[in-house]
């Protein structure tokens, strides 16, 4: 542990002298006779503590408190004065200073204390602001990647409804990043210091969910042998977020829903009514409103539950996004397996455009993790990424196009070289049959092929495993 630095500032060399003699053995004490020769150290020093009197030729105690806390990283301040007044403390605590000690009571042993104590506090300080700032990178926006309008819609929504206390419905396929969006919903609210608490109600029995969102009493079944609070009291003042909600049962749908009206409950076992301010957030995979028409969810509980529905489109319908996702993932865990990978190479690229991605952001993330592992250089190449990326199933040629266009993604000319891939594609490299879908002749389709490059497009890389390219 590094000795703390100590800056004394006094015009009276007794004071000064008498200051470093009595704390030198627990700081590194430097001295400066004003504030201006104080100020010339602390541009070349970072102090950790600057103890400075009030009175003194020039500038006083005060001001160069406030020059010194105007500094992006300040040191703890610590104003003396023998003209003690609690008017001059609130002053003093009003420029910015940590503490105020008067001369006349000055003790050593308090000294060191108080000078310790606004350490501490600095220290907390610094390290709630920086765990504030992780925590907000990790579940705020920053992490809920796209530039495409229908990403930057999803955005919107966040924005427009953390602050609110109201019931969100979260839905969207398995793997768009249903769990980021309720992270980033509560961290964006002013709940964000309490907890939020999740549930993953398809990973629970019927018989044990209802227990552990509600909690039970000793007794209350077989293998309950002590009190358990659940997760509803965990999370009081919070979140509760309940994921894949589509799939809890038809008795603890209407403790649910009595939940959402009154905010109260019982454990189980318990006729006692306890109540809890918790915010609710859940997710699906389902279309609940189908489900509730076919009478396996409740209705009255769907429109609880939806008062401000957040879609989550599916990857293949905000293709402009890939470069963006794989790009971040393959920084992120390229630091993680202390791999110097830099891109993707060009035909890399266009194979995870081209793919429809059913697992979605959590697939594609898992593929840059594949071929990252597989890279031998430095980009990642078509032979890195997993055999499904590498055969050609594809997104229809005019979605991919449209969508590229629409986000500004391509220009037209390279819009234009994506459709012919992708007609291409979708033919098995007949081109016979990719001219006939694009409605021009073949010979038209070779001159354009040349223009962009891509004669020699169909390379075995490309194709499936046994099959060739048609002419």
């Amino acid at each position: 542990m590094t000795t703390p630095t100590l800056l004394i500032v006094d015009d009276e060399k007794s004071t000064r002298e008498g200051l470093r003699a009595a704390l030198e053995d627990k700081f590194d004490v430097y001295l400066a006779e004003d504030a201006a020769t104080a100020w010339q150290l602390i541009e070349k020093e970072p102090f950790d503590v600057v103890l400075t009197d009030l009175r003194m030729a020039g500038e006083d105690g005060l001001r160069l408190i406030k020059r010194i806390k105007s500094l992006a990283r300040p040191p703890v301040c610590i104003l003396m004065t023998a003209y003690g007044s609690e008017e001059l403390a609130v002053q003093a605590l009003k420029e910015g200073a940590d503490d105020y000690i008067s001369k006349g009571k000055l003790q050593i042993d308090e000294l060191e204390l108080r000078i310790q104590r606004s350490l501490k506090k600095q220290t907390l300080e610094v390290e709630n602001q920086q765990l504030h700032q992780r925590l907000e990178k990790k579940f705020g926006l920053a992490n809920i990647i796209g530039e495409s309008g229908i990403i930057r819609d999803v955005f919107e929504r966040i924005q427009a409804v953390a602050p609110m206390p109201t019931t969100v419905l979260i839905t969207g396929e398995s793997g768009t990043g249903k769990e980021l969006v309720a992270k980033a919903v509560h961290q964006l609210s002013p709940r964000a210091k309490a907890p939020l608490v999740t549930v993953h109600c398809a990973a629970l029995p019927a018989t044990l969910l209802e227990a552990e969102l509600f909690g039970h009493e000793r007794g209350a079944f077989t293998g309950a042998h002590e009190r358990r609070v659940g997760r509803v009291e965990q999370a009081q003042g919070g979140s509760l977020f309940l994921d894949e909600i589509g799939e809890i049962d038809a008795t603890t749908q209407i403790k649910l829903l009595r939940f959402l009206g009154e905010r109260t409950f019982e454990r189980l076992g318990s006729s006692k009514t306890q109540s809890a301010d918790v915010r609710l957030i859940a997710a699906t995979n389902k279309d609940l409103l189908a489900l509730s028409r076919e009478g396996k969810f409740r209705d009255d509980l769907y429109y609880r539950l939806s008062v401000v529905p957040i879609h989550l489109p599916p990857l293949r319908d905000r293709v402009g996004d890939i470069p963006l996702l794989a790009n971040s993932f393959l920084r992120e865990l390229s630091g993680d397996y202390g791999k110097s990978v830099q891109s993707f190479s060009t035909e890399a690229m266009e194979l995870m455009l081209h793919y429809r991605w059913p697992g979605n952001v959590r697939e594609l993330r898992a593929a840059v993790e594949h071929a990252l592992v597989l890279c031998r250089g430095d980009q990642v190449a078509a032979r890195d990424l997993p055999p499904a990326v590498r055969t050609p199933v594809m997104v229809p040629a005019e979605a991919v196009t449209r969508q590229a266009i629409s986000t500004g993604k391509l220009t037209m000319k390279e819009a234009e070289r994506q459709l012919l891939i992708h007609s291409l594609q979708e033919a098995r490299g007949n081109r016979t049959l990719a001219a006939q879908k694009l409605g021009m002749s073949r010979r038209t389709l070779h001159r354009r092929l040349h223009e962009f490059g891509l004669e020699e497009f169909w390379g075995e890389a490309a194709l499936p495993a046994g099959d060739s390219p048609a002419s």
